[in-house]
């Protein structure tokens, strides 16, 4: 299995030399050379698996370069610190259930693929005798759970980068409450998009990528799309009695496109996936996109700050592993396509979408602050289940899509701890934090201020990676 660029100018790689590539050199993104199928007889073999073991053979498929043995003992690792279902599932009523992806570490769905990501970058250079420097930017979840995953690992540093009052205040204390000499909070004065575009400014700088061993491992990393099919497969499995090959639809809570473009990835696959639902907040640029073909990223004035801060985001990175699908592996319509967003701030694909909106399944929809509150509500009178405001936003827009005789799928993003403010507004509840949680939440914290500044980043990153 070998790996090219969205845009067409990177030779094959394999899966390892990929994961530690981030950004391919043309500015693109790593995807599959050819996506790897699955029939119907596998999926029944692997009904018994365990969700390591399932990890395995889902990644298996992608890691062609990684001895099985080698795979399985990094998959046990990675899944290790969960309880061990790992992904329970469970019903909240309407025809719907609860994937729950919030079991890990940092209590939300990245851990999924973090913890694999952290054995598997690891093993990579150690293979290589290299070291590497992640560059991130985070909008809540995803730099806590890279910095749990990668804190003391002696041949990575993270220098992540988070917008400057737009977390929660749970986030942040998982963030900046650790001090590992390996771990870098850069707090950036602005928001998440403007945090997004100096890593890739940082990352399309070749020379200085490759001078400061830079990585990523944000969702634009290979590793971490490919880690999350699994629990699609594992849904799909736990959903569906054996023998049949049941259709179930998923909804997924969006907004920098990486966690459903596995459901994608899945579907490509062949998992029998009906629809995936995407579910955006207030910051509903992908909604738009794919309701009408045309995709307009806001500026940073214009993304609204709101009580599902992990999903401000209205320039999705992984997008363009969708368009390139879209338009037929088409390098050359890719780079254009983003040369026109460059130019005149959109791009249309109005046509595409409508020629093959039946074999990607894809559909939207958009929730607010109100309908999170009123889904929290909701959900917890009737079953006493507390979820987080970005499932809520997610159970809302997959009630506007349930279908007969189809399971709906909702993936549950994280625990209700990280978004206390939102829950009491919502049922008027305290939640109970642990002792651990709670000495974290009181911790000193560590981070550096910056402005909005590649030269004060450039500068920082040379002052403190390893080399």
């Amino acid at each position: 299995m070998q790996y090219i660029s969205t845009r067409g100018g990177m030779q094959p790689l394999p899966y390892c030399e990929t994961l530690l590539e981030g950004l391919a050199p043309d500015g693109g993104l790593a995807v599959p050379e050819t996506m790897p199928t699955v029939d119907g007889e596998t999926l029944e073999r692997w009904r018994a698996l365990t969700y390591p073991q399932l990890a395995t053979e889902v990644l298996g498929l992608f890691a062609s370069d990684i001895p099985r043995a080698d795979l399985a003992r990094m998959t046990a690792a990675a899944y290790d610190p969960f309880p061990e279902e790992v992904v329970p599932l469970r019903s909240i009523g309407d025809d719907l259930t609860l994937v729950g992806l919030s079991e890990g570490p940092t209590l939300a769905f990245k851990d999924m693929a973090m913890q694999f990501l952290g054995e598997v970058v690891e093993y990579a250079l150690e293979r290589r005798g290299s070291v590497l420097n992640i560059l991130g930017a985070t909008s809540g979840d995803t730099g806590s759970a890279a910095e749990h995953a990668l804190r003391g690992k002696d041949r990575i540093s993270v220098f992540m980068l988070s917008p400057k009052g737009r977390m929660s205040a749970f986030q942040r204390a998982q963030m900046f409450s650790l001090a590992d000499d390996n771990i870098h909070n850069i707090v950036v004065d602005g928001v998440f998009d403007d945090c997004q575009n100096l890593v890739k400014v940082l990352a399309g700088d070749l020379d200085f990528k490759r001078t400061q061993h830079l990585g990523a491992v944000n969702s634009i990393n290979l590793a971490r799309i490919t880690a999350q099919t699994v629990y699609y497969f594992w849904a799909w499995l736990r959903a569906t009695d054996a023998g049949g090959w049941t259709e179930v639809s998923f909804t997924v809570p969006s907004g920098n496109f990486g966690n459903i473009l596995s459901g994608f990835f899945a579907k490509q696959m062949g998992l029998p996936i009906r629809r995936l639902v995407l579910a955006a907040n207030e910051n509903n640029v992908l909604d738009e996109f794919f309701r009408t073909g045309v995709y307009r990223p806001r500026s940073a004035a214009q993304t609204l700050a709101t009580s599902s801060p992990s999903m401000d985001i209205s320039k999705a990175s992984n997008l363009e592993r969708f368009i390139f699908e879209l338009v037929g592996r088409d390098a050359s319509r890719v780079v254009s396509a983003w040369s026109e967003l460059e130019t005149q701030g959109y791009f249309d694909f109005t046509a595409e979408l409508a020629r093959f909106v039946d074999e990607f399944g894809i559909v939207s929809g958009t929730s607010t602050h109100d309908d999170r509150l009123a889904t929290i509500k909701a959900v917890y009178e009737a079953t006493g289940d507390i979820i987080d405001p970005h499932t809520a936003d997610g159970v809302k827009v997959a009630r506007e899509y349930v279908e007969p005789g189809v399971p709906m799928l909702v993936l549950e993003t994280a625990k209700p701890q990280k978004f206390a403010d939102t829950i009491r507004e919502a049922i008027g509840i305290e939640l109970e934090y642990s002792a651990e949680l709670r000495s974290m939440l009181d911790a000193p914290q560590h981070k550096t201020e910056m402005a909005d500044d590649e030269h004060d980043l450039r500068a920082f990153i040379e002052a403190h990676a390893l080399r």
